[in-house]
């Protein structure tokens, strides 16, 4: 398993719940096609799975 994933918001966050929205800037994306190298911690795979129908995640180099 990698030990930093990069995530980038493919979805917008219009009409989301402000917990979704949180959580968005919490990985640290702001704009959609942003992307954001997190480390792979079970805290950020939580805030991932939250958000998975926004985000794409791929194994960072």
């Amino acid at each position: 398993m990698a030990d930093k994933l990069k995530v980038t918001l493919v979805r917008s966050t219009i009409h989301r719940s402000i917990k979704q929205k949180q959580t968005i800037v919490g990985l640290g994306l702001r704009k959609l096609n942003s992307s954001a190298v997190v480390e792979d911690t079970h805290a950020v795979r939580g805030m991932i799975r939250k958000v998975q129908h926004l985000v794409a995640v791929e194994p960072a180099e």
